[in-house]
Parts: structure tokens; sequence; C-alpha cells
């Protein structure tokens, strides 16, 4: 009977020591994921200020701005060659039937 009270003494410890030993490694991770976000917003910040003061930060916008006008012909002529692919098949379903 002392055999069973001490093997289930012993799981217990073991448990207890596990859930703690999880814990630490669980805040440890956490810890260093915060750390590392931190560090990235820094240089996130340091290339942004750098940005604004050497003026390339409105050559950039000027550049999205013509990304947005080629993306907006883009979608005008994709949007062209789906309504002639529909005609097309409009037109081979009159002649199917």
């Amino acid at each position: 009977m002392s055999e069973y009270r001490d093997s289930s003494s012993n799981n217990f410890f073991s448990l207890i020591s596990g859930a703690f030993i999880g814990a630490a490694g669980l805040a440890w991770w956490l810890i260093s994921e915060a750390d590392k976000r931190k560090e990235t917003k820094k240089q996130k910040a340091m290339m942004y200020s750098s940005r604004i003061q050497d003026g390339s930060e409105a050559f950039e916008s000027n550049i999205n701005q013509k990304k947005g006008k080629e993306e907006d012909k883009l979608e005008e002529k994709v949007e062209q060659l789906n309504s002639a692919i529909a005609d097309v098949r409009r037109q081979l379903e009159e002649l199917g039937q």
C-alpha cells in the first residue's frame, strides 16, 4: 500500500514539475517574441524616419499611385476579356442549338 502512495506522490510531483517547466518555457517564448516585435517596430520606425528626412517617402507615394493606375488598367482589360469570352460562349451556345 505504501508503494502505491509513493508512486502517486511521485506522479503528482512529476505533474507539478512538468507544469512548472512548461509555464517557464512558455513565459520565455512569449518574452522573446515580444522582444522580436519591439525590435522590428524599432527598425521600421528608423527606416521610416530616414525616408522622411531624405524625402524618399514622397517619391514612394508617387510610385504607389502609378502602380494603382496600372492595376486599374489591368482590371479594365480583364473585364473586357471576360465580357468577350462571355460573348463567344453565347455565340457558341446559339450555334449549338
